[in-house]
């Protein structure tokens, strides 16, 4: 079914308002013409050349990013630049770029139900943060790998933070980089939090004080599991076909365990 670049827009901003992004963030329209036809959207969660070379090859139209391609000012849209490069291959292949970025109903409402959580809530309204519980009681370490499990496979995996044994009953999540949610979900009382991005000083003070355990995935696998909830949006609003991407565009790509070196004679 065709219809228009200008649908997609309204369908998507009807659902994730521009208002409601954070003050920082850059949402709606980046490239393309509102009157142009779409046959076929693909959505995913950056502007990278290899998501546009996938929306190339699906014959998509239009793309819908969760990231923004243009976060800060820019001077040039040169090809000499990755962006600019990026920017020019949609206009070429007749690609338009829809940015959509808000905290509710966003990330991490899909992220907490990709885990199964019950009774969802935002620890605050319309905020980025989302509380649930499990549906049983488990050791802190089980629900390390039930999570690495439910998530999309990265290099990075999950990291984790905490007493193995620690019984967890709730949970906050957060999709993308949440460490400045540290102290408000201590606050709220929960078992454990998960995001991504945490950094070394945040995370030891914060567990040094007592806070939840923390689970650390890779930013992507915490915000692809939306991707879902938008393409649904477009196939029912618009009977929009959709092509999802699995494309790994978290920038680590290898982990490698360290070993304990064996004592020099």
């Amino acid at each position: 079914m065709t219809t228009t670049v200008g649908e997609v827009v309204g369908a998507m901003l009807a659902r994730y308002p521009a208002d409601t992004a954070e003050d920082w963030d850059r949402v709606g329209l980046v490239v393309g013409d509102p009157a142009a036809a779409v046959r076929r959207v693909l959505l995913a969660v950056d502007c990278v050349p290899e998501t546009v070379d996938e929306a190339v090859a699906a014959g998509a139209e239009m793309m819908v990013v969760h990231h923004p391609l243009l976060l800060r000012g820019v001077h040039s849209v040169a090809t000499t630049t990755y962006k600019g490069a990026a920017v020019h291959r949609l206009i070429r292949s007749g690609i338009a770029l829809l940015v959509a970025d808000v905290a509710s109903p966003g990330v991490s409402d899909a992220l907490a139900a990709r885990l199964g959580l019950l009774d969802v809530r935002p620890l605050r309204p319309d905020g980025p943060v989302r509380v649930g519980r499990l549906s049983e009681p488990r050791p802190f370490a089980e629900l390390a790998r039930d999570v690495a499990g439910r998530l999309p496979a990265t290099a990075v995996g999950v990291r984790a933070a905490g007493d193995p044994t620690r019984t967890v009953e709730t949970m906050a999540v957060a999709g993308g980089a949440g460490d400045t949610f540290l102290a408000e979900v201590t606050a709220a009382g929960v078992d454990a939090f998960l995001t991504a991005d945490l950094r070394h000083h945040p995370a030891s003070e914060h567990l040094a004080g007592g806070g939840p355990a923390l689970l650390d995935a890779a930013h992507w696998a915490t915000e692809r599991p939306w991707l879902d909830d938008a393409a649904a949006l477009v196939r029912t609003a618009l009977g929009t076909p959709t092509h999802v991407s699995d494309v790994d565009t978290d920038p680590w790509t290898l982990h490698a365990v360290s070993h304990p070196k064996e004592p020099q004679p």
